[in-house]
C-alpha cells in the first residue's frame, strides 16, 4: 500500500470517528474492508481507479468463496471510501457510482416463541433460588436473571445491555435513557419483573463487595464491564438447563423475540422501530413476517365483505 492510499484511508477513518460517532469495532472493520481492496489495487493510484476494477474485486472475493452478504458489506465501505475522495476532491470522480452490489436474499430473523422465553425466564428465576448455591454462584445467578429480564423487556443491543451504568438499577422511572448507535439516546420501558431483578442484583452486588459504582455489570477487564462473549456463554448454558437449543439462542435472539413478540401482540411498526433504535424503518420491516396471520384474521374479522367471501 502506498504511503498516499495509506494517508488518504486515515483520512477517511478519522471523518468516520469525528463526524458519525463510529466506534473502535466498526472502524476496525472499515479499515479491513478497505485494505482488503486497496490490496487487489496494487500500486494503482486511487483516483486512477476504474467501476471496471471494481467490478474485478467483487469478482475477486466471489472466487475467493465469500458470502453475498459479507462481499456487500465490503463494498458499502469501498463505496463510502470513494464517496469521501470525491467529495475532498482527491478524485475526480466515484468509480462505485455505477455498480450494484451482490444480490441478497433477505433472511429472516431467528425468533424463539413467547413459551420458550417464560421458559428461560423461569429457569433463570429458579436458579437463583436453589438451595446449597456459593455465594460466587449465587452471584451469577442473579446477574443472568437480570440480564435476561432486562433484555427481554427492553430490546436492548447486547452492546448497550452489557454497558448499562449503575443508575439503571437505581432509577425510580419505569423507562431508561440509553445511548445507542450514533451517540443518539432513546426511552425504553422497563416492565416490574426487570426492576426487581435489577434490584436484587444490585443488592447482592454491593453486599459482595464488587461494585465499582459505575457500571451495572462489572468484570474484570480492558472495558471494566461484562463482555458480551461472556453473556453469550451464560446465556447458552442457561437455554441448555431450560431445555433449549444452545444453537438457536443467542442474545440477539432476545432481542429480535422481544420486537417480535410486540407485534404479534398489535403494536405499532414505528413504535417498535423506536424501541430498537433503528434509525431505518426498513431495518424493522424484517420483522413483519410474523404479521402474516394477524393480518389475515384481522381482514377475515373486520372486512365488510368477510362474511359474503
Amino acid at each position: 500500500m502506498s504511503r498516499i492510499a495509506q494517508a488518504r484511508r486515515n483520512g477517511f477513518l478519522d471523518m468516520l470517528a469525528a463526524e458519525r460517532g463510529a466506534a473502535r469495532n466498526t472502524l476496525d472493520a472499515y479499515q479491513r474492508d478497505i485494505d482488503d481492496y486497496l490490496e487487489f489495487l496494487g500500486g494503482r493510484a486511487l483516483e486512477a481507479a476504474t467501476a471496471d476494477d471494481i467490478r474485478g474485486w467483487l469478482a475477486d472475493l466471489s472466487a475467493r468463496g465469500l458470502k453475498a452478504s459479507s462481499a456487500a458489506r465490503r463494498l458499502s465501505a469501498v463505496r463510502q471510501f470513494h464517496r469521501f475522495l470525491y467529495t475532498e476532491g482527491f478524485a475526480s470522480n466515484d468509480p462505485t457510482a455505477a455498480i450494484q452490489g451482490p444480490r441478497l436474499g433477505r433472511p429472516l430473523p431467528k425468533v424463539i416463541s413467547v413459551a420458550d422465553v417464560e421458559r428461560l425466564i423461569a429457569t433463570a428465576r429458579e436458579a437463583c433460588l436453589r438451595e446449597g448455591l456459593t455465594p460466587v454462584a449465587r452471584l451469577r445467578a442473579l446477574r443472568m436473571r437480570c440480564l435476561i429480564e432486562m433484555l427481554y423487556a427492553t430490546g436492548l443491543r447486547v452492546s448497550e445491555l452489557i454497558a448499562l451504568p449503575l443508575s439503571a438499577a437505581t432509577t425510580r422511572e419505569r423507562f431508561l435513557v440509553v445511548r445507542g448507535k450514533g451517540g443518539k439516546d432513546r426511552l425504553v420501558p422497563l416492565n416490574e419483573p426487570a426492576r426487581e431483578a435489577a434490584r436484587l442484583w444490585l443488592a447482592a452486588l454491593r453486599e459482595s463487595g464488587a461494585s465499582d459504582g459505575r457500571w451495572l455489570f462489572p468484570a474484570e477487564g480492558e472495558s471494566g464491564h461484562l463482555t458480551r462473549q461472556a453473556f453469550g456463554r451464560d446465556l447458552k448454558a442457561l437455554g441448555g438447563a431450560a431445555g433449549l437449543s444452545g444453537a438457536a439462542l443467542s442474545p440477539h435472539v432476545l432481542r429480535h423475540a422481544f420486537a417480535s413478540h410486540l407485534l404479534q401482540n398489535g403494536a405499532d411498526l414505528r413504535v417498535v422501530q423506536e424501541l430498537l433504535g433503528h434509525s431505518d424503518i426498513a431495518t424493522t420491516q424484517i420483522y413483519t413476517h410474523v404479521l402474516d396471520d394477524r393480518l389475515k384474521s384481522l381482514v377475515r374479522d373486520l372486512h365488510p365483505l368477510a362474511d359474503e367471501a
